[in-house]
């Protein structure tokens, strides 16, 4: 796991829209695994810049999304795949037909949409970079704690927490869903290259607990400690609670050398 440390916020959006670049630059057909939330937004805001100035190119790209709530469909404007649209599909070149969500709508069998979803990972020979946020408790997608550290895409039931943090981004009258369609932590572990990104105080203590603490399906992030190829990129707030900084800062001046 290789911990890198930014000023701000800025800084940890461009250090990750360079990895894209980067990645989507050798292989233009990359599958990529693709997060919501507020973390993500300023990361693709870069990488809409850097489309716009001809850097890089989505065409032959595929995408992948963590999650999406249950019942939502895609024109609801809190779905996961009208803010994708909003905030990054519309803005570039990719091809939406070559974009995917773990919907579950009209009353369909939920484990039968979740195996599709696996099957279409693996039609594409699985996630070449999954991006990842992570929840005030440690849930990746919306894995919360106590999930399986092996779990495939599934529904889950959102936690009180996880409830409240997501409420402000529903206006009054809204129905906020109680229940998620999201990739398993195995389906994430199967990924080639996860890309952890982390901003704000408020989720140092989850950073904390998921480089530093004990790997347990508490704080599912922690299962990324057994990722052989995990980046996580954290302004200074965020990883305020870490005690082994000046160490991570060393390993990550050595690898930009080598590099």
């Amino acid at each position: 796991m290789e911990v890198i440390i930014f000023e701000n916020e800025s800084l940890v959006a461009k250090r990750a829209a360079s990895m894209f670049v980067d990645l989507l630059t050798a292989k233009p057909s990359a599958v990529l695994g693709l997060a919501t939330g507020s973390t993500p937004i300023k990361t693709y805001q870069e990488l809409i810049a850097k489309f716009n100035d001809g850097e890089v190119s989505f065409k032959d790209v595929s995408t992948f999304n963590l999650d999406e709530y249950v019942g939502l469909k895609s024109k609801d404007k809190q779905s996961y795949q009208y803010f994708m649209r909003e905030q990054l599909f519309d803005s570039i070149d990719v091809q939406i037909e070559n974009t995917h969500f773990p919907v579950c709508v009209d009353a369909k069998n939920n484990q039968e949409m979740a195996e599709d979803y696996e099957a279409k990972i693996a039609e594409k020979k699985g996630i070449d970079l999954q991006l990842l946020g992570i929840g005030h408790n440690g849930h990746i997608g919306f894995n919360e704690p106590s999930s399986s550290l092996s779990s495939r895409t599934r529904l889950k039931t959102l936690t009180h927490s996880t409830l409240k943090a997501n409420s402000r981004l529903f206006k009054e009258g809204e129905v906020q869903p109680t229940m998620a369609m999201t990739m398993g932590i195995g389906t994430i572990m199967d990924a080639k290259e996860i890309l952890l990104v982390a901003t704000g105080k408020d989720k140092a203590q989850a950073v904390r607990d998921t480089i530093e603490g004990a790997v347990s399906a508490s704080c599912p992030a922690s299962i990324l400690q057994m990722h052989p190829s995990v980046t996580v990129l954290l302004d200074k707030h965020s990883a305020s609670n870490l005690e082994n900084t000046e160490y991570y800062q060393r390993v990550a001046d050595q690898v930009k050398q080598l590099r």
